[in-house]
């Protein structure tokens, strides 16, 4: 499903897919077994602007839930990307550290950042639909 957002003098579709799971951090969480792949929301994208690095350092690492791993840094600010759930990240996206554009181009496909091997998976019933997700973004 894709929202329009109206500004003066453009509108913006925003992606919201329906089978992914949300932060109020603006994380998207695909699960998939006892693995979830996460990235940062189309919209979070859109409000940092052109994002030029991507920093995680965490791989390897076991996390505990809201903990952070790792920052993006955009034109406009730097932001800390939280653990939706805990586990130990497992693979990182080597292409965002070489291609960080591919975050706001591909969000959630190409531009995903980690893989992680949940140890808590009762933690996904705490996390947003995309109905309560787009509540909360005002969409």
């Amino acid at each position: 499903m894709i929202n329009k957002i109206k500004f003066a003098r453009n509108t913006i579709k925003m992606n919201y897919p329906a089978e992914l799971k949300y932060t109020k951090d603006h994380e998207w969480v695909k699960i998939e077994g006892d693995i979830a792949t996460v990235g940062i929301t189309d919209y979070a994208q859109s409000e940092l602007g052109d994002i030029v690095f991507v920093e995680i350092e965490t791989e390897g690492e076991e996390l505990d839930i809201e903990e952070v791993f790792g920052s993006v840094e955009a034109v406009k600010t730097v932001s800390d990307l939280f653990m939706p759930l805990s586990g130990e990240i497992i693979e990182m996206n080597a292409m965002i550290e070489e291609k960080p554009e591919m975050v706001n181009e591909d969000p959630y496909g190409a531009g995903w950042m980690i893989k992680i091997k949940m140890s808590d998976p009762s933690q996904v019933d705490g996390l947003l639909d995309v109905e309560a997700y787009k509540d909360a973004v005002g969409a």
